[in-house]
């Protein structure tokens, strides 16, 4: 899946620097870049997920960080060139770059991943397990994708329309793009910390907290518009942002069955993008209607909450079944040891 979609991914943004109109953009943008770009995430995440059981939060994360690493360093990079020798130029570049340099690295890992659990959930059913949640693995499964687009709808807000923010605010779109490399850099910075609070607080709780942190900062955006306080907001939403969606696999890993892996974070992942798509628009709809940001903020905040009693609901699920199997399991009669052991 990488060797292929780092070739329709480089093809795709040398066609972009060649359109000759918008809808071949467009198509190009999505059947090429859009498709080759997403190949990537899944097998990635899954494909680490499978190494690791102690500290698999950590290493989801720092898998993850890849994304916020990229957009940490090729906003300003991308902007520069942009002003300087123009878009189309810059994208084939864009696009002989990924061709020369992705390939070696997929060669290291080809390596096949082990399964620990052999197909089974790894923790005891009070832990980790779809038992705990007391729902059918589809419903829970469903429940994920649902809570997916949800907070991506709210994440996409700045994330996409933040450089246009600037913009319309008069900052320019130098200080837009300044801003969403310091959003993205603050994400990749916390990101290993929500891997680790992840191993230790379980992906629901993890989810909860990020999403809801996210919120109240997607807030302060509605209501805080100079130039040293959107610096100040974006590096805190990047910072509190960056704990949710590696937080879906760390979930898939703890309450589905190794082997599903990949095949449930997909959906979960596809769910993820689509909410940025259409979060995105649904951004850019409101600010055409009303001419202000004020109000796509607002609404990113609404989808946000959706999400947050999704999760809350799932993680008192989790609290309730361990609380009813914790004294059950109290009353056990102990093991006895095998001999020599």
């Amino acid at each position: 899946p990488l060797a292929a979609g780092t070739v329709m991914l480089g093809l795709g943004y040398v066609a972009v620097g060649n359109a000759p109109s918008l809808p071949l953009f467009m198509l190009a943008q999505g059947l090429l870049v859009g498709v080759g770009s997403a190949a990537a995430y899944t097998p990635l995440v899954a494909s680490v997920s499978l190494w690791f059981t102690r500290h698999r939060g950590i290493a989801i994360a720092i898998c993850a960080s890849g994304n916020t690493l990229a957009g940490t360093v090729w906003p300003t990079v991308l902007q520069h060139f942009f002003d300087t020798i123009g878009w189309r130029k810059t994208f084939v570049a864009l696009g002989l770059f990924c061709l020369a340099t992705m390939p070696p690295l997929i060669l290291a890992l080809r390596r096949s991943a082990p399964v620990r659990d052999h197909g089974r959930a790894a923790a005891a059913p009070g832990a980790g397990s779809v038992a705990a949640l007391s729902l059918a693995p589809a419903r829970l499964h469903m429940l994920l994708v649902i809570a997916g687009v949800m907070c991506c709808l709210a994440m996409s807000v700045p994330q996409v329309h933040l450089v246009g923010y600037a913009r319309d605010l008069g900052y320019g779109v130098t200080r837009g793009a300044e801003m969403l490399s310091l959003m993205l850099g603050a994400s990749l910075l916390s990101r290993v910390a929500f891997g680790w609070s992840a191993d230790r607080i379980g992906g629901v709780a993890n989810l909860l907290l990020g999403s809801t942190m996210q919120a109240a900062a997607l807030l302060l955006y509605a209501f805080f518009d100079s130039l040293d306080a959107l610096y100040a907001i974006s590096a805190l939403f990047g910072f509190v942002q960056s704990g949710i969606i590696p937080s879906y696999a760390i979930i898939v890993r703890e309450y589905f069955p190794a082997r599903e892996a990949a095949t449930r974070l997909a959906p979960i992942a596809v769910a993820n993008f689509a909410g940025m798509s259409l979060g995105a628009w649904m951004a850019g709809a409101i600010f055409d209607l009303t001419g202000s940001y004020h109000a796509a903020f607002l609404n990113g905040v609404l989808w946000n909450a959706v999400n947050i009693a999704i999760v809350a609901w799932l993680l008192l699920r989790v609290l309730q079944r361990t609380a009813t199997i914790a004294p059950d399991a109290a009353h056990l009669p102990p093991r006895r040891p095998l001999p020599g052991r």
